[in-house]
Order: structure tokens, then C-alpha cells, then sequence
């Protein structure tokens, strides 16, 4: 529902209040305003009927990574329910009750292993249900709410410890997540991974309710939000590329104070919009041993993201600065570039890029893998788009395991030969050496 809609079917005095509410807290008031978005309507609601849910990226592939197969007929549900952008949110949002609703009838039954896979599910549902929501109001509020709910009482099944973290941030805090491996006994120390997803991503569903790779390899897992990601909004903490280096000094000051984690082994991943705040996260920062990130968004300004891709990414990301207005976005979009800070990065960095990414074109990725300040690896897997997909990705190697492995190695104090790695179709990889 457009926000001129929702005014219109409340009371005046409740607008009222919503708005003065909202004033008080220091929130943008409104949806942000984006004409192309606007104009662009019908035509974003054709290509959705079409082709679906997942026509700009993988929703579904990322859910069901994360939740696991059991969720593979609430998939076929909402690929089902949505023919247009506005139902993208009520039919998640009709599954995320289904789960919650299930849940509390396992957890009454006393069968607790499926009482907290649906709490999880649950709570990823409701996350997933505020992305389209880009007005603050009582339906963000609510989905947010739902989503701490369901899973904090996740984290009260769960099979390994898992703890609400606040780091600290100009006054106030950014919320993440600290998992430890099921294997975790008092007195190990472990080696850690800070954890930034993309944009349309959130830190509860950064480790996998099963078969998680970081949690198999008996890494710790920090998931951040950062400046303007997913809840931070809600805190009135919005996109700051220089945000994003002081979060990295606190996040490790705040990881030095854990018994839990070995502070010389501390590596950072990013995924989408993840890889550039990633990269900004640690510039400053000498303590994180390694970096890697997949999906690339290097393209300084947001060129391709915000003027030629789905209308939709641009209208999130005003949403996550905090900015309603078209034209005041157009000058902060250009802070939202590398040039400042990649040159300062000397850790290991592992990137691995889509040949074909329609939301970075490839010759900014390599701009930035040249910039770099330390060693450094990419590997750019053909034909493939910014999800990485494809015969490359199938037949070549695994974008993820890849990325565990090599920073494994990083951690272990094993060297890195400046390479650029071109994975073909067929999976064969031809390798050269990067200046």
C-alpha cells in the first residue's frame, strides 16, 4: 500500500501521530520518493508476474540455504501468492504466522527439535517480511518485533550457544549476533568470523539452522548489522561509509574482551552490498587477518545498482540512509565509493565476481581488486550474473566452500600469491598472476 493510500484509510489524528512519532525519534517521515520507481510501477509488476519472486535475485535460493529443505513448499507458496510487488510482504508475512503458529504447538507438545526449527524459520520469515516495508511506522515495527520474538526463543533451543550483542556506535548501538560451534567447550579459543550480509540481508540468518559451514569448521560467527542495515534503521543509524570503519574498531575492541575468541585469528566476510561494507569495515582495522566476499557492489556511486537495475534497490537503499528525497540521495550516493579507503586495506582479500554482474560490471570489481593495499585473489566465474549462478559456479569451484577453505589457510598463516583466477563453464580454471 502506497503511504497516500494508508493515510487515506486511517483517522487524521492517527497520521498525525504517526508522523509526530516518528519526528520525535529522528526517523525519516514517509516512503522514500523515487520517480522512477513511480513511473517504472506497472512494468515492475509485469516482470514479477512473469518471472516471479525471485526476478532481481535469489530470495528463495537464500531462504532455503539458510532454513534447509523443509521450507521448500512455503517457497512454491509464496512463488505462488506473488503476482505483483505490493504482495511480496502479506504473503510472507501469512508464512511467517504459519511457522510461528507451529512452533508454539510443538514447543506445547514438548517436541522441541521442531518447535525450534519453526521459531527459526519463523523468525527468518518476518525478517524477510520487513524488506518492502521502506516506511518506518507500526507494520516495520511489528514485523521487527516478531522476528527478535521468534528468534529469541531460537536461541533458547538451540543446538550450540548462541548471544545477543550491542556494539557500541556514536551513543548508541548496532545489534548482531554471536554463535559458537556446537563443539565449543569453556576455556577454547576460537578463531572468529565477522559476518556482513548484503543489503537485502539480516544477521539471523548469517548461520544456517543446519549444516552450517562456518559452525562445521568450529569457527565463531559475529553477524553485524552495521550502519543503516536491516534493523539498524529502526535505531535511527543509517548508511555511513565512515560509520562502517569505526564499526569495525569497536567490533574488535568488543572482541577483545571475549574469552571465547583467539584475537589473531579474525577474518571478515561480505556478500552483495556486504562486499564493499566489509571492505570499509576493516580498512581500518589491522586486526582482521583476512577478508572474503562474494557478489560485488564496487561500482563507485551505485551507477548500475541504483540507475539501471529492479527500481527497487535504489528505493531500499534511501530507505537504509535514512533519505525520503530523490535529489538529497543523488549527492550522498556519491560517499558511497572505495576510492578512500581500499588502499588502506593489507589483509589477504578474497573476492569472488560474476563475469556478467549486472549490479557492478566487472571492470569495477577489478579497479578495486588493484587498488587493494595486501595480497589478494579473484576469481571471476564466466557468463555468471551478481547471484552467483551458472555452469561456472556448478562445474567450478564452490563460491563458499571456496571462501572457507581460503581463509582457513589465511588463518594459519599460509601465503597468498597475487592470482586472478577465470573459472570457464566446464568448471576449468585458468590462472595468472595480478600485478
Amino acid at each position: 500500500m502506497l503511504r497516500r493510500q494508508f493515510l487515506r484509510s486511517i483517522p487524521l489524528a492517527a497520521a498525525a501521530g504517526l508522523t509526530s512519532a516518528a519526528q520525535a525519534e529522528g526517523l525519516p517521515v514517509g516512503e522514500p520518493k523515487m520517480k522512477r520507481f513511480d513511473d517504472q510501477r506497472w512494468v515492475l509488476d509485469n516482470i514479477i508476474q512473469a518471472n516471479g519472486i525471485d526476478w532481481d535475485q535469489g530470495h528463495t535460493s537464500t531462504l532455503l540455504r539458510a532454513c534447509g529443505l523443509a521450507i521448500q513448499d512455503d517457497m512454491a507458496t509464496w512463488r505462488q501468492r506473488v503476482k505483483k510487488y505490493a504482495d511480496i510482504v502479506p504473503a510472507m508475512e501469512a508464512l511467517a504466522r504459519k511457522r510461528e503458529a507451529l512452533a508454539i504447538e510443538h514447543e506445547k507438545a514438548e517436541e522441541m527439535i521442531p518447535a525450534r526449527d519453526n521459531y527459526y524459520i519463523a523468525a527468518a520469515y518476518w525478517a524477510t517480511a520487513m524488506w518492502g516495508v521502506e516506511e518506518h511506522g507500526p507494520r516495520l515495527q511489528r514485523n521487527n518485533d516478531k522476528k527478535l520474538e521468534n528468534f529469541k526463543k531460537y536461541m533458547a533451543l538451540a543446538d550450540h550457544k548462541i548471544e545477543w550483542v550491542e556494539i557500541p556506535y556514536r551513543g548508541k548501538s548496532l545489534p548482531a549476533i554471536l554463535h559458537l560451534p556446537p563443539t565449543y567447550q569453556p576455556g577454547q579459543k576460537l578463531p572468529v568470523i565477522v559476518a556482513v550480509p548484503g543489503m537485502d540481508g539480516f544477521k539471523e540468518r548469517s548461520v544456517s539452522l543446519y549444516a552450517d559451514g562456518w559452525m562445521e569448521r568450529k569457527y565463531a560467527v559475529l553477524a553485524i548489522e552495521g550502519p543503516g542495515y536491516w534493523e539498524t534503521p529502526l535505531r535511527g543509524i543509517f548508511v555511513d561509509v565512515k560509520g562502517w570503519a569505526e564499526t569495525g574498531k569497536e567490533v574488535v575492541k568488543w572482541l577483545r574482551n571475549r574469552p571465547e575468541i583467539d584475537i589473531n585469528r579474525v577474518a571478515a566476510t561480505g556478500s552483495s552490498f556486504g562486499s564493499f561494507f566489509s571492505a570499509a569495515m576493516i580498512s581500518e582495522e589491522p586486526t582482521f587477518k583476512a577478508c572474503a566476499v562474494t557478489g560485488t557492489c564496487y561500482d563507485p556511486g551505485g551507477g548500475a545498482i541504483f540507475d539501471e537495475a529492479s527500481p527497487t534497490f535504489k528505493k531500499r537503499f534511501m530507505f537504509m540512509s535514512g533519505i525520503v528525497d530523490e535529489a538529497e540521495f543523488e549527492k550522498f550516493r556519491k560517499t558511497i565509493d572505495w576510492h578512500g579507503f581500499a588502499g588502506k586495506i593489507k589483509a589477504p582479500f578474497l573476492i569472488a565476481a560474476g563475469e556478467s554482474d549486472e549490479l557492478c560490471p566487472l571492470e569495477h570489481t577489478e579497479a578495486f581488486t588493484k587498488a587493494l593495499g595486501g595480497p589478494k585473489q579473484l576469481v571471476i566465474y564466466q557468463d555468471s550474473r551478481h547471484s552467483l549462478r551458472g555452469p561456472s559456479v556448478s562445474n567450478g569451484p564452490d563460491p563458499r566452500i571456496m571462501q572457507a577453505e581460503w581463509i582457513t589457510r589465511r588463518l594459519a598463516g599460509k601465503p597468498l600469491e597475487n592470482e586472478r583466477w577465470y573459472v570457464e563453464g566446464s568448471g576449468r580454471v585458468q590462472k595468472t598472476k595480478l600485478a
